[in-house]
């Protein structure tokens, strides 16, 4: 019997550019429905940790991603269409520009039917921002645009001379005044984790409740139009012998302040294949849970070095687990936690871990970021490498990243004992079968 079809409201926010206010906008609206009852989906396209976690907290539901190339057409497909079932609100929130990226937002929101919304920040500007917004709504005949969302609007007249200058087939949905305290804070690497400020977060999302309540309103908080879902037709990667890969492992992941850039759906993905999950904190455990296998997920290491360095139980504890053989994959900064030592911002240096050759250190400003496929003899995996900090030292890899758009080499892949290390943060759905065998350790010691 065919599934079928299932209708949600949905809108995608967009922007001409990074630092418009997408995140802000969004969280702002899911908070906002939440509290007229509404059970509102957020997802977030492309490869990211933080804003999920501030969209999560503002939604009160689940946040996953959405990437055609890292997850694939079925994956989104299927994500969205369970979202629906249960869902009065889709909301999806964009990555860069509009256009930007192989896929791009506008891609993924024309696939699956869903009209945009252009996020715009006026500041300095007037009817500039009516040609902006008009250009790319008639960029491509194959997305739907719902309108422009003016950000930082200094005044009614400011949001006049902006709706006068936009054509009757893109009307202003709403004009957003100028609110430092909306802002959502930052770090080195995007925002900061959601745990670490969970009681600002929480009155940010009130005030901003309160500034979507008090803009000139012309559809924003009415919901969308209902868009169709469709049911996926998922590969039979879900077959059997993948959906009981890990039965009866237990997989302990790193999880603190130190270590937090997981994606829910790789948690999904280890439990779908059997696999139960137990958390434990690198700064302030003394010890391992009993496991089968490690994850040391990426996260912010060098701003917690010396914590990390002076927990030497939990390090002695993780080299003697090395040294049985079992599975460890360990990612960017989890990575740098296996290194020998770390060097942080300040160019101070602490003893790691120690299981990988080398020395990791932050580097500032400059930094690596692209999508990439790791390439090793498990299989393929998609992911995504994005740091600021580099490693001197370390072993022969195993293999590389493949780089999204580039020849070049990407991101060296190390391999040892049952140790997986890379910059990569692997996407797990992505290649099941070859996750599965990472915590397995099914390759040979070096």
């Amino acid at each position: 019997m065919t599934a079928p079809v299932a209708h949600c409201p949905a809108l995608f926010l967009t922007a001409p550019a990074s630092n418009q206010g997408k995140t802000t906008i969004t969280a702002a609206l899911a908070r906002y429905f939440t509290h007229q009852g509404k059970v509102v989906r957020v997802f977030k396209t492309g490869p990211d940790y933080l804003d999920p976690q501030i969209l999560a907290q503002a939604s009160k539901q689940p946040v996953e991603q959405l990437d055609i190339w890292m997850a694939g057409d079925d994956y989104c497909q299927d994500k969205l269409y369970q979202a629906a079932q249960v869902a009065d609100l889709i909301l999806v929130e964009g990555a860069m520009g509009m256009f930007d990226g192989e896929p791009s937002s506008a891609d993924l929101a024309a696939r699956f039917g869903i009209p945009m919304a252009i996020v715009m920040d006026v500041k300095g500007m007037a009817q500039t921002a009516a040609a902006l917004a008009t250009g790319l709504a008639n960029f491509r005949d194959d997305v739907k645009v719902a309108g422009l969302i003016a950000n930082r609007c200094g005044s009614e007249r400011h949001a006049e001379l902006i709706r006068d200058a936009l054509p009757a087939s893109l009307p202003l949905l709403a004009t957003l005044k100028r609110d430092e305290e909306i802002s959502l804070p930052e770090r080195h690497l995007g925002l900061v984790q959601a745990e670490e400020v969970k009681d600002e977060l929480e009155i940010r999302f009130e005030a901003a409740v309160e500034w979507l309540k008090e803009t000139r309103d012309d559809g924003l908080l009415s919901l969308p139009a209902p868009v169709a879902f469709y049911p996926a037709k998922l590969r039979e990667a879900s077959n059997q012998d993948v959906a009981s890969a890990l039965k009866g492992k237990t997989i302990a992941v790193a999880r603190d302040a130190a270590f937090s850039f997981i994606y829910d759906a790789n948690l999904i993905a280890l439990k779908n294949m059997g696999a139960k999950v137990v958390f434990f904190s690198p700064l302030t455990d003394q010890a391992l849970p009993e496991a089968d296998a490690l994850w040391l997920p990426g996260g912010y290491p060098e701003l917690h070095a010396k914590a990390l360095s002076d927990n030497t139980a939990m390090r002695a504890a993780i080299h003697t687990f090395y040294e049985t053989g079992k599975g460890i994959l360990a990612e960017c900064g989890g990575m740098l936690y296996s290194l020998d030592d770390l060097t942080d911002l300040n160019d101070a240096s602490y003893p790691m871990v120690g299981i990988l050759h080398g020395q990791g250190a932050m580097r500032g400003k400059r930094g690596c970021q692209g999508m990439q496929t790791a390439v090793i003899p498990q299989g393929d995996i998609r992911g995504h490498a994005h740091h600021r900090s580099r490693s001197a030292n370390t072993p022969e890899p195993v293999g590389y990243g493949r780089r999204q758009r580039h020849p070049a080499p990407g991101e060296a892949i190390y391999q040892q004992k049952g140790l997986t290390a890379s910059y990569l943060h692997l996407f797990f759905p992505s290649n099941l079968d070859a996750t599965a065998k990472l915590f397995l350790a099914c390759h040979k010691a070096n």
